[in-house]
């Protein structure tokens, strides 16, 4: 049975003090409404039930009940009835939309006139505003608004063709009038018949139900083509009737017809008028004559045709015809037919650009109308609205000159631009009062600086005077904006008070130039100065930071004159850096000799052999030690830098050894067998307290005085060797690093081998593969090696605790199989107080696992405890 089952008791019977459970919160008054939503345990199930409840499509009033309870409780699940409510909202404000725009369409439809402006601008607001388009009833009311907008300008497009036709009715009139008067009266039926007919098709277009909602300028334009039209029609039969009465009788009179009447005299047998005036040259005459102008006529005409010229038609239309009423009987066949079609054609081209030409002003007519109807915020100010004013009225200009003026379209197009220059007026009357403030500003800026003038005519801090004229600078060129002539006015004046300004402090720029010029040339001349002062350098760079701090010059001048003082004095530090190198180059004897020496210790160190690398550092160390020789009598003396005779720049001199000093106070002893009155003897640095240095280890100079590794002590060594220089220095120090690293390595090799003899000689069982006692260390003696030879002849069974007690010894870890017999050795090492401790038997207990049997195991631990303890 597990602990934890005895732990239990058996329940036979239920408790006495049992505690009763509380009562539940009473319910919530909307938790009936909604199905339970606000008695639900998790916010998934609440979100659910409020699903639910909202399929039953409750009432506004319930769901924001509802909403403003739940959103305090549970923001998450109240977000479909949230969701639900924002629709409602929505379709609510749709609703009001599509009945305020769909009784703004009812009212647009039962008007008697459409506005076409109104009726295109509804669509476009409505949907700017929101109203739901593609819902009825505003998607019918949107088609019946569409249709009849359509109907309207179809109408419109109408009463332009029966306009056109109009005009080419009354040119075939007029055609047959330069005919003979039976080819007229041929024609005549069919031509009436066509009058008939567009007589009735303008009546019709006049009865249509939309003819009142159609532009104004339309209902003019029909009634003016139906008079002219009607005039030329009964003054056509009219001369018609006369000339047909004028040939069943000769006493009738003649046609006002020209042709006509000449065909008349011809029949009656007398002479045409014509041919009364002249006699049958003159009349080649004139019928040449009037070839050739017709034919200039209708050249000139076809020409403006082919290049759509639709201003200068009409007139050159109109003189060839004139010239064929004048010379109708002369012109040949061929070439009347040839003007009959030209003139077909400039007719179609008069009414095409007339027609175009009223597109183009309706357009723009609706772009300058459009300037004044756009919301507050598109509109455009200022002076974009004054070039789009200018714009459009020279577009009209352009438009004007390739057609017949339309006066209406004129009027609308004028009152909208007019009303659109209000704006710019009231822009331009806002830029004019910003340009005079702007311009007052100025002023004022100007004589706030002709008054600093004044006010500071004695100062002589150039860089605060410097600061301010620039703050004046920066303030004129943030004063706001000018017109071209209002700024090339004030210009000047700005710049004549702002060189007053400058005048003292460019005086004393061209005084501080000067005197920077004289430092350049003392510069010069004591960078040539042999040897280089230095004090003398430091002067005159203070002297020259004085003068930059006092006045200041142009950046880039000021950088110029910089590098000129600087120039000769860092030639000169140059020049004296460059000897100090050459200098320090050129090795003494003494440096070869240790150059050479920390050659031979790196080659000994590369190659592996511990003997010579400790000679070689051996050589190193004496050769660094040793004295220069002496020359040879007669020989000239080794030139000696500077460095070498002087001690280096930051080092002391050597001082004398002091006197020492009278003893004043004296510390009484109080230990035992010590008397008061004697004095503790003092150490070789003059200490009373018998020590050598701060605690016994000996004073700072010790490491100083034993070479530049703190090699022996100060005493019983000999002094260090002369000073090297910085080359033989670093060779010097690299070599013993790279000597001190290979015998550090080579150690490291050396115990690893020892251990795999030890280890192959247990496996082996023979003791001639046990290394020599002066490869084992100092910490294995004879004897100890004797007795692990011993240990490998014999043959005894395994040792456990001999083991162990290695690991214990050596610190090492120990298998975890075995870790409960390790400590349970260590216990009982405890209670054997008189035994040796592990650390000091292991020697014996390397015997004791050499005379047991190999394993791989075993060697492996042992190996281990050996490359501990033979280290130490």
């Amino acid at each position: 049975m597990s602990l934890f089952s005895l732990r239990q008791k058996p329940v036979t019977e239920p408790a006495v003090n049992t505690p009763i459970p509380p009562k539940s919160a009473p319910a919530h008054p909307l938790d009936a409404l909604t199905g339970g939503v606000f008695s639900a345990a998790t916010s998934g199930e609440r979100t659910e039930r409020l699903r639910a409840w909202l399929d039953t499509e409750p009432t506004v009033e319930q769901m924001n009940e509802v909403f403003k309870d739940l959103s305090h409780r549970d923001r998450g699940a109240a977000k479909p009835l949230k969701e639900k409510l924002d629709e409602l909202k929505r379709q609510k404000a749709q609703a009001n939309a599509a009945e305020e725009w769909s009784a703004k369409a009812q009212a647009l439809l039962d008007a008697a006139r459409l506005n076409l402006g109104d009726a295109l601008a509804w669509q476009r607001d409505a949907a700017r505003a929101g109203a739901p388009l593609s819902r009825e009833p505003l998607a019918t009311l949107r088609q019946q608004l569409a249709d009849r907008i359509k109907s309207i300008e179809d109408l419109q497009h109408a009463v332009q063709v029966e306009r056109e036709a109009a005009v080419l009715i009354a040119q075939r009139i007029e055609v047959l009038s330069t005919k003979p008067w039976r080819d007229a009266q041929h024609t005549a039926d069919a031509l009436k018949a066509d009058v008939a007919q567009w007589q009735q098709q303008v009546d019709g277009l006049t009865q249509d139900t939309q003819w009142g909602s159609v532009d104004a300028k339309f209902p003019p334009m029909v009634d003016a083509s139906r008079q002219q039209l009607q005039l030329v029609w009964d003054a056509f039969a009219a001369a018609l009737a006369q000339a047909v009465a004028a040939d069943a009788d000769p006493a009738a009179p003649l046609p006002a017809v020209p042709v006509w009447a000449d065909e008349l005299r011809v029949a009656r047998g007398e002479p045409s008028a014509a041919d009364a005036a002249a006699d049958a040259p003159a009349q080649a005459e004139r019928r040449e004559r009037a070839h050739t102008e017709v034919e200039a006529a209708v050249a000139a005409l076809e020409a403006e045709v082919a290049q759509g010229h639709g201003k200068v038609t009409p007139k050159v239309a109109n003189e060839l015809r004139q010239l064929l009423k004048k010379h109708g009987r002369l012109v040949a066949g061929a070439l009347e037919s040839r003007a009959q079609a030209a003139l077909a054609q400039a007719g179609e081209l008069e009414g095409w650009q007339r027609w175009r030409a009223d597109q183009l002003r309706e357009e723009l007519v609706a772009k300058a109308e459009a300037l004044n109807t756009a919301p507050e915020g598109q509109r455009p100010s200022g002076r974009k609205l004054q070039e789009a004013i200018r714009q459009l009225r020279e577009q009209w200009k352009t438009t004007d000159q390739g057609g017949a003026p339309n006066h209406a379209l004129w009027k609308r197009f004028d009152e909208a631009c007019t009303e659109a220059h209000k704006q710019v007026e009231a822009w331009l009357t806002q830029v004019r009062q910003q340009s005079e403030a702007t311009r007052a500003q100025r002023t004022a800026l100007i004589d706030e600086l002709k008054a600093w003038i004044t006010a500071n005519a004695e100062r002589d801090d150039w860089k605060q005077q410097l600061r301010e004229l620039h703050g004046f600078s920066e303030r004129w060129r943030q004063a706001g904006h000018l017109s071209e002539k209002a700024f090339a006015d004030i210009q000047p004046q700005w710049k004549e008070a702002m060189h007053l300004a400058h005048a003292r402090l460019e005086a004393a720029q061209a005084e501080s130039t000067a005197r920077r010029k004289a430092l350049i040339d003392e510069a010069v001349a004591l960078s040539q100065a042999e040897p280089l002062r230095l004090d003398a350098v430091k002067a005159l760079q203070q002297r020259w930071q004085a003068e930059a701090h006092a006045v200041p010059l142009d950046r880039k001048h000021e950088q110029k004159l910089w590098e000129a003082f600087r120039a000769p004095i860092d030639a000169a530090f140059a020049r004296k850096t460059q000897v100090r190198q050459q200098q320090a180059s050129a090795l003494s004897a003494h440096d070869q000799r240790v150059l050479e020496a920390a050659r031979e210790l790196e080659a000994a160190s590369q190659s592996g052999d511990a003997s010579r690398i400790q000679a070689a550092m051996k050589a190193l160390d004496e050769a660094s030690r040793a004295a220069p020789a002496a020359p040879a009598p007669g020989a000239p003396a080794a030139p000696v830098s500077a460095d070498a005779e002087a001690p280096a720049e930051g080092e002391a001199k050597p001082a004398a050894p002091a006197a020492p000093r009278k003893l004043v106070a004296m510390r009484g002893d109080d230990r035992p067998g010590q008397k008061r009155a004697e004095v503790a003897p003092a150490g070789r640095d003059g200490r009373r307290d018998g020590r050598d240095g701060r605690d016994g280890r000996g004073g700072r100079g010790d490491a100083r005085d034993g070479g530049r590794f703190g090699r022996g002590a100060r005493d019983d060594r000999a002094p260090r060797g002369p000073r090297l220089g910085d080359a033989a220095f670093r060779a010097q120090r690299q070599a013993m690093d790279a000597a001190q690293s290979s015998l550090k390595r080579l150690a490291e090799q050396a115990h690893g081998e020892v251990l795999s003899q030890i280890v192959d000689a247990w496996q082996s069982r023979d003791a001639e593969k046990l290394p020599a006692s002066q490869a084992l260390g100092a910490r294995v003696n004879a004897s100890q090696r004797g007795a692990w030879a011993a240990a490998l002849g014999q043959s005894t069974p395994a040792s456990g605790d001999a083991l162990l007690r290695l690991e214990i010894a050596a610190d090492v870890p120990t298998p975890a199989e075995q870790l409960s017999e390790r400590r349970m050795l260590q216990l009982q090492l405890l209670t054997r107080r008189h035994d040796a401790a592990p650390a000091e038997t292991w020697p014996q207990d390397v015997a004791r696992v050499l005379a047991s049997s190999h394993d791989e195991r075993s060697a492996r631990r042992l190996q281990n405890v050996l490359k501990a303890l033979l280290k130490r």
